[in-house]
């Protein structure tokens, strides 16, 4: 049996990642997508719910979190998560019910068996507020890579269109930042976290000195 080479900590942050087995795509459609995303705010509690049961599951009283999402983006084949645990044990609970209950999901859906996941989900201890604030731009940045697959080899070609693409991007906390009026924020915990942007503004101009600075007038032959 393998072991986790980072054990969690209650107040500590980590960057939790995984994809699909053999890179298969685990989101297909907005349902997909959609499904994912509530069971992100309904497994961040110490209660378990049937989601069936549950006609709008981001007004649900979940009672006490087990961790606070950061930041989250959802790829074709994979997922990022910026979390901190709040309680022992937290991390590794809320996984499991996340990732269990979205492959119980998916393999009814798609008539499929077997494992959903490339193994156990992956993890990095963000031991630094630089680190952490690197790994917050980074999980953010990731949706550019569908329109624009080459942009961290070549650099991106059109700056404007790589960020309108960020701000529209739904299936990511991105536009919860930017203050845009929707019940998935309800999602994040931004209070928990270190607050690197006081404005959006400011974490508007975080993002376009990332795009900026990978940005080409042409690829490399």
């Amino acid at each position: 049996m393998s072991i986790r080479k980072i054990n969690f900590a209650p107040n500590e942050y980590y960057h939790i990642y995984n994809r699909g087995n053999s890179k298969q795509k685990i989101f297909r459609n907005v349902r997909d997508y959609d499904r994912f995303m509530k069971l992100l705010y309904l497994s961040n509690s110490k209660n378990n719910f049937e989601f069936r049961n549950i006609k709008n599951h981001y007004a649900i009283e979940r009672g006490d979190r087990i961790v606070s999402i950061g930041a989250y983006c959802l790829m074709p084949n994979h997922f990022h998560l910026s979390l901190k645990e709040l309680e022992d044990g937290g991390i590794t609970r809320f996984m499991h019910k996340l990732q269990t209950s979205y492959s119980m999901y998916y393999n009814i859906i798609y008539k499929r068996s077997g494992a959903l996941y490339e193994g156990k989900f992956k993890s990095q201890y963000l031991n630094n507020d630089n680190y952490l604030k690197y790994v917050f731009s980074y999980i953010h940045l990731n949706p550019i890579k569908i329109i624009d697959p080459h942009w961290k080899e070549g650099g991106v070609l059109n700056i404007n269109n790589s960020i309108n693409f960020l701000k529209t991007y739904k299936y990511s906390s991105y536009p919860d930042y930017l203050n845009f009026s929707r019940v998935e924020k309800m999602i994040i915990s931004p209070e928990d976290f270190p607050d690197f942007f006081l404005t959006k503004e400011n974490l508007e101009k975080e993002i376009f000195e990332w795009i900026n600075y990978n940005h080409t007038e042409a690829r490399p032959p």
